[in-house]
C-alpha cells in the first residue's frame, strides 16, 4: 500500500496565515504573519506538497490573496495546489500565473459547472482538484455559508464520469475541531468512487488521525490546525510518511 500524501494547509486572510473553526470567520486566529515562512519551514522538514487557501477569496468570490500565491511559489519548490474565490476565467488564469500547480474548485463546480468542465478540458483534469465541502452529506458553498441541494455522491459520480481525478472531501462539522477525521464518511466515499484520488480533509488531531487514513487507503490529508498548535510532531510524521 502506497503512503499517503502528507498536505499541510495554509490558509490566509490579508496577508497572513490564520485558522478558522467549521469555517467560522468570527472564530479567526492568526498563527503568522508571514505565509511564506511557514512554507519554508513545511520544506526544510522535507514536505513538498501545499495546500493554500484563500478565505477571503472564497467570502468574496474574487481572489484577494494571490500576492501570498505569488511568494510562497517562487520562494519555495512546494506543489501547491490554490483555492478559494476562483470563480472566473481571469481568477483562474491568474491562479496559474501565480505559480499554482493545482487549482481546487468547490463552488463554482455546484453553480456553474459549465465553467469548470471548460477549465478541465483548458487546463486538463490532473490540474483542477474538485471540491467537496459536506455539511450532512450535502455539499456546502460560498466559503461554507450556503448548502447546496447537491449530496456528495451525485455530486462526485457526476464529476468522475467528466475526468476529474483528485478530490478533496471536508467534514465541515470536523473542520478546526481537533475531533478526529470524518473516517466512515471516507471509507464509504473510497467503496463507491475507488478511483478518485480522495483526500482527506478536517478534524485530524494527531498522528494516530493520519495513520487511520492511510490504512483505510485515502490517498492523501490535508493537516491544519493540528500542526499549527503543534499536536503534531511534523518531524515523526515526515519520518513515518515521507522519508
Amino acid at each position: 500500500m502506497s503512503r499517503i500524501k502528507i498536505i499541510p494547509a495554509i490558509d490566509t486572510i490579508k496577508g497572513r496565515c490564520v485558522r478558522l473553526t467549521k469555517g467560522d470567520y468570527d472564530t479567526e486566529k492568526v498563527y503568522s504573519e508571514d505565509p511564506l515562512q511557514v512554507a519554508k519551514g513545511f520544506e526544510e522538514l522535507g514536505i513538498t506538497r501545499l495546500h493554500l487557501v484563500d478565505l477571503e477569496g472564497a467570502k468574496s468570490g474574487h481572489i484577494c490573496n494571490s500576492e501570498v500565491l505569488r511568494r510562497v511559489a517562487s520562494g519555495t519548490n512546494l506543489k501547491i495546489d490554490f483555492g478559494g474565490g476562483v470563480k472566473s476565467d481571469e481568477d483562474i488564469e491568474l491562479a496559474f500565473q501565480c505559480g499554482a500547480n493545482q487549482v481546487t474548485g468547490g463552488s463554482i463546480a455546484v453553480s456553474n459547472p459549465e465553467l469548470f468542465e471548460k477549465w478541465m478540458e483548458k487546463y486538463g483534469s490532473e490540474k483542477m482538484i474538485l471540491g467537496a465541502d459536506v455539511r450532512n452529506e450535502m455539499v456546502s458553498i460560498s466559503g461554507w455559508k450556503e448548502d447546496s441541494d447537491y449530496h456528495l455522491f451525485k455530486f462526485l459520480d457526476n464529476y468522475q464520469k467528466k475526468g476529474v481525478k483528485t478530490v478533496i472531501c471536508t467534514d465541515i462539522s470536523k473542520d478546526g475541531m481537533l475531533q478526529g477525521p470524518a473516517v466512515e464518511l471516507y471509507q464509504s466515499v473510497m467503496k463507491e468512487f475507488p478511483n478518485l484520488e480522495l483526500v482527506a480533509s478536517g478534524g485530524v488531531s494527531n498522528i494516530e488521525d493520519v495513520r487511520i487514513l492511510n490504512e483505510i487507503g485515502c490517498w492523501g490529508v490535508i493537516i491544519g490546525k493540528a500542526i499549527y498548535e503543534k499536536r503534531i510532531d511534523m518531524n515523526e510524521l515526515v519520518n513515518e510518511f515521507i522519508l
